[in-house]
């Protein structure tokens, strides 16, 4: 078999373990997520807010990775749940951001730790210094295909 064969074969194994190690563990972390009682999209929301505080709804998408149709309905199932409020802007009326509330901070308080517990085990089978290599190397890989 010739060496560029081989480079070919290597690099598709490696995209597919990349594929379904990457699914594996999202399913895994979602299913821990659905313990909380919401989903997977109202948690990144909730801890966006909460890390970085409020935020402009039409800027969350982005952020988090949602269309902003999607993005007006985990906002309203979140604000119904009382986890997060609606603020105008004085500014600009256009702009509406989304802030979280006392109880969402409460939420958030006790499930973050749960859910940063739950990723940490995830990845205890590798190292520390297994950690970081990977994390270079999937940056590299990331930052390659985004320049292509």
């Amino acid at each position: 078999m010739s060496n560029q064969k081989q480079e070919q074969d290597l690099a598709l194994k490696l995209f597919i373990v990349l594929l379904r190690a990457s699914r594996a563990v999202a399913d895994c972390n979602e299913k821990e997520i659905k313990t909380y009682g919401i989903n997977k999209t109202e948690f990144a929301v909730l801890e966006l807010l909460y890390h970085k505080g409020e935020q402009p709804i039409q800027q969350i998408g982005k952020k988090v990775l949602l269309s902003s149709g999607s993005i007006t309905y985990v906002v309203d199932k979140l604000e119904q749940k009382d986890y997060i409020k609606r603020r105008f802007s004085e500014k600009d009326r256009r702009v509406t951001y989304a802030v979280i509330t006392k109880k969402g901070k409460e939420f958030m308080k006790k499930v973050f730790p749960k859910n940063q517990q739950a990723i940490q085990d995830l990845f205890s089978i590798i190292d520390d210094e297994q950690k970081g290599m990977l994390i270079e190397q999937l940056k590299k890989i990331g930052h390659h295909a985004e320049g292509l």
